[in-house]
């Protein structure tokens, strides 16, 4: 028996990094997957959980359309009836200084960031409302609401709504047995974090990964299945008496108060 069993899970941004990572998880303990991402990648993972005898379905949708993620929630519930579990993932992070940022890096963090999360959250939760049940991961960040470094603005702005948005949603969704609780990541070894070593270092990625891990007490980064477990916590029945909370998972690195990260 998995903790997940019976459950159906959609997961946003599904089609790698922290989204593959927590779709393996469920998958692994029974829940029944609903992959969403742009990217035709998500097929792909899709193909691979199928293979092993799980149950997973690919949907292709922009976060940012509400009527592609309406259209991606009824693919969803043709195929399985039900959505128990949301787990909104999908997020993007460009680095650059405030002043350099345009209006368009602005919006483009802001339209996936927020705007994803909203309107995923707003399709599925008439579902959970009539069944009385559910369970909402929103994936934040610690980077926003509790810690950031320069060029973050953007990035950090979007991560640290949606803390709001999950304590503001849980009270209001509370009534309805529905919890809403969000996960705030550190370093997490995915393609995101190399892209942003990259953008840091483009001659050696790898000594900005190292230096991280370095400065964070563990001493490396989180593997995304690390992640995905504790969304399969805060999805299950386990987490029952737990709303409207963020739960920090970076291996201590907002702990030290005299070390920067990477030095």
């Amino acid at each position: 028996m998995g903790k997940l069993d019976g459950k159906v899970a959609l997961i946003t941004g599904a089609s790698k990094g922290i989204g593959e990572g927590i779709a393996k998880v469920y998958a692994k303990h029974g829940a029944k997957v609903v992959l969403l991402a742009r990217s035709s990648a998500v097929e792909d993972i899709a193909e691979e959980l199928n293979k092993k005898g799980f149950e997973a379905l690919a949907v292709k949708a922009d976060v940012t359309n509400m009527a592609d993620v309406k259209k991606a929630i009824n693919s969803a519930t043709d195929r399985f009836g039900k959505i128990d579990i949301l787990v909104n993932n999908a997020g993007i992070c460009k680095l650059g200084n405030f002043l350099d940022m345009t209006e368009e890096d602005r919006d483009f963090h802001i339209d996936i960031n927020i705007k994803g999360v909203w309107n995923v959250t707003k399709a599925v939760l008439p579902l959970m409302i009539k069944e009385k049940h559910g369970k909402i991961v929103i994936m934040s960040s610690v980077t926003g609401d509790m810690v950031a470094d320069p060029g973050e603005t953007a990035y950090a702005t979007t991560k640290a709504a949606l803390v709001g948005f999950t304590k503001s949603l849980a009270r209001e969704v509370a009534e309805h047995n529905i919890t809403v609780n969000a996960i705030c990541p550190g370093y997490v070894r995915t393609p995101m974090a190399e892209s942003i070593a990259k953008q840091s270092n483009l001659e050696n990625p790898e000594a900005v990964i190292k230096g991280i891990a370095d400065a964070v007490p563990l001493k490396r980064l989180a593997d995304p299945e690390e992640v995905g477990e504790l969304a399969a916590f805060l999805g299950s029945d386990e987490s029952s008496y737990i709303t409207g909370t963020q739960v920090v998972i970076d291996g201590g690195s907002t702990l030290p108060e005299t070390v920067s990260v990477g030095s």
